[in-house]
């Protein structure tokens, strides 16, 4: 697999993201923002997190208009991979390859820990190495991490089954506990938590290392 991973003033977890994608054994390329293409044969995106353009405006809004955006949205419609990583999740709902939006917690606090989660659907290559309804761990770090959608929305993600991941438990104020959502074709992931700093056991989880695994191997295999 060919990933590229995009970088903005403010990400700071694209190295990491980088590191653990080749870990898993994908070919990574580096993307800056200003680059109006992708590099040829990329399989996958990955958005990482951060604060792009420091969340003026909205957490994710001029980042979704950077010269590299119309090359995601491209990717995208073509039945590429996308994965947005916390920001790069609320960049990915500003761009409109996903529903819904990313609003301040409740509580109107940051929160910074080890979150568990259900894995809530698993019919998608990103989460194809767990079990539906599975138990992991992965870290968040976010200040913009509830998930708001419509009435009629919430209904149709779950009527499809994009609702990918969900918070064991009451964290940040998302409706239906959402911690990630899928595209229509399942192509494009979302996720407030962060695979990435679970990567390795002396991280204190290696369940993140499952999912790039997981991911890698089915697009082997297709």
């Amino acid at each position: 697999m060919k990933a590229a991973v995009i970088t903005f003033p403010g990400s700071n977890c694209d190295r990491d993201l980088a590191v653990a994608l080749e870990a898993a054994g994908a070919e990574v390329a580096r993307v800056w923002h200003k680059d109006d293409t992708l590099p040829q044969g990329t399989d996958l995106v990955a958005v990482p997190g951060g604060f792009s353009f420091g969340d003026y405006l909205r957490c994710g809004a001029i980042a979704a208009r950077s010269p590299v955006a119309g090359a995601i949205r491209d990717h995208a419609a073509r039945g590429g991979y996308v994965l947005g990583v916390c920001n790069g999740f609320q960049v990915l709902t500003e761009l409109g390859l996903l529903p819904g939006a990313l609003m301040r917690n409740a509580g109107l606090t940051f929160i910074c820990k080890d979150a568990p989660l259900r894995i809530n659907s698993r019919e998608n290559d990103f989460l194809s190495a767990f079990a539906e309804g599975e138990e992991i761990s992965l870290p968040v770090a976010h200040h913009d991490g509830n998930y708001q959608i419509d009435p009629e929305g919430l209904a149709r993600l779950r009527a499809e089954g994009r609702i990918a991941l969900t918070y064991r438990g009451k964290l940040n104020g998302s409706v239906a506990d959402i911690a990630g959502v899928l595209s229509e074709n399942r192509r494009v992931l979302g996720m407030m938590p962060h695979p990435e700093r679970a990567s390795e056991a002396v991280h204190g989880s290696a369940d993140g290392a499952r999912l790039f695994r997981g991911l890698i191997d089915s697009t082997v295999a297709a």
